[in-house]
């Protein structure tokens, strides 16, 4: 396929695992230059890491497009992202071994990715995930991949799938600039502190993934919940996802 050089795809990926490792699902979209959702695939992983979720929606977005077309990847996964350009030099010269001489975790998708990404023009862009008023790609790569994990069933455009329905504790549509109302808006704004008596409330260093299946970002309070970090409001609630 012969590609216009000012041709560039704008893409999107993002992995979800129920449990971490639990039901896990990948989705990838790809948008017009009017930034509508063109394309999109979504698929099951039976039990996976969260990590592992991240890894195959980038591979299977690399796969799914042209080497030849310049792309742009919005991820949520700083995982995925510094595994596949900041560390993976440093772990291919140590024989596949990090820093601290074990072996690399997911070498097998790490690998896999590094070589679909030889010789093509690739720009990893982070994006926050879940912000009221956050990257609609993003979110809706994010909600195709949690219906995946929950399902175990594959979609997309190809399928005629419909749009992936929002996630449980968010009442925004994709791309729209509504704040959440009700009891999700503590989750999906975010705008408060809470704690309980016993347990400690801190903002998040990095941005991460609470169990709810909604992430955290940056700065945003978090607590320690059952299943790992996450909002405050979920310690107590039946949330299904965890950290990444």
């Amino acid at each position: 396929m012969i590609a216009h050089m000012a041709e560039r795809v704008i893409a999107a990926c993002d992995g979800a695992s129920k449990g971490n490792p639990g039901p896990a699902g990948w989705a990838w979209v790809i948008a017009d230059g009017a930034g509508t959702v063109v394309r999109w695939e979504a698929g099951p992983l039976g039990t996976a890491t969260n990590n592992v979720a991240e890894l195959t929606a980038l591979e299977r977005l690399l796969t799914a497009t042209d080497p030849a077309v310049p792309i742009e990847i919005r991820m949520d996964s700083q995982y995925a992202m510094k595994a596949v350009t900041t560390w993976l030099p440093g772990w291919k010269r140590k024989g596949w071994k990090t820093a601290s001489g074990k072996p690399v975790a997911n070498q097998e998708l790490v690998a896999g990715i590094d070589a679909l990404l030889t010789d093509r023009s690739v720009e990893f862009r982070y994006v926050p995930a879940h912000q009221v008023d956050g990257d609609p790609l993003n979110d809706f790569a994010d909600r195709a991949a949690s219906q995946a994990a929950i399902v175990q069933e594959a979609a997309g455009s190809a399928l005629g799938s419909p749009e992936p329905p929002a996630a449980p504790d968010t009442v925004r549509p994709a791309g729209t600039r509504r704040r959440a109302s009700g009891p999700a808006a503590k989750t999906a704004s975010a705008p408060q502190r809470r704690s309980s008596g016993k347990t400690r409330t801190l903002n998040a260093k990095f941005p991460g993934r609470c169990r709810c299946g909604r992430s955290y970002a940056a700065g945003e309070p978090i607590t320690k919940n059952p299943d790992g970090w996450g909002h405050p409001a979920c310690r107590s609630g039946a949330g299904d996802d965890s950290a990444g």
